[in-house]
């Protein structure tokens, strides 16, 4: 890929919010992301970047940004850099083909979308299945399980829900969801 394909692909896609820094960098800034293209000091690598969120943020999910790096992210990976949560895509200029870079750009747009959404929804999971274990051991039922946590959100220990109010009803039916779906997996 030459530096003017470069130019051509971003410019049909993203129009007129490209950004050309002659002879090596791109962007392209929207109101929904700003996509970073650079090319190494040789010119021989290619490089895209995305920041996330900040790494205060992502900072929770560490874990799970590394097992995603390992088991999902197919050609793009996440990075920390200057403390934000970056999607990072790095190529060889001269293999790099159209289908790879239009393909790098669609993931690095995903992650971004995403944000660290898939993050907290693991550990959100990962957590329930400890309750679950816990109740498990414990000899509970799923029923006793959700009375206890019933019994837990009335008496403000997981949260100021007000006893009998709409949200609560709402809180309590998203764990009752949670538990009926991963309980038998715990078995």
């Amino acid at each position: 890929m030459e530096n003017q394909d470069i130019t051509m692909h971003l410019q049909q896609r993203f129009a007129e919010a490209v950004q050309h820094n002659p002879p090596d960098a791109w962007q392209v800034e929207t109101p929904d992301f700003r996509l970073l293209v650079l090319l190494s000091t040789d010119q021989s690598w290619l490089r895209l970047l995305i920041p996330i969120v900040p790494g205060e943020v992502a900072q929770p999910y560490f874990s799970q940004i590394l097992e995603a790096n390992f088991d999902l992210t197919q050609e793009v990976r996440y990075a920390l850099h200057q403390n934000v949560l970056w999607g990072v895509f790095q190529y060889e200029l001269a293999s790099l083909t159209t289908v790879r870079f239009e393909a790098a750009i669609s993931r690095l747009l995903g992650m971004k979308q995403e944000g660290i959404d898939p993050f907290f929804n693991a550990l959100v999971e990962q957590q329930i299945r400890q309750i679950i274990a816990a109740a498990q051991q414990q000899g509970q039922s799923l029923a006793e399980t959700m009375q206890t946590l019933d019994r837990l959100y009335s008496e403000g220990f997981m949260g100021n829900l007000d006893d009998g109010s709409a949200y609560q009803k709402k809180v309590l039916a998203a764990w009752q969801r949670q538990l009926e779906r991963l309980w038998s997996e715990e078995d």
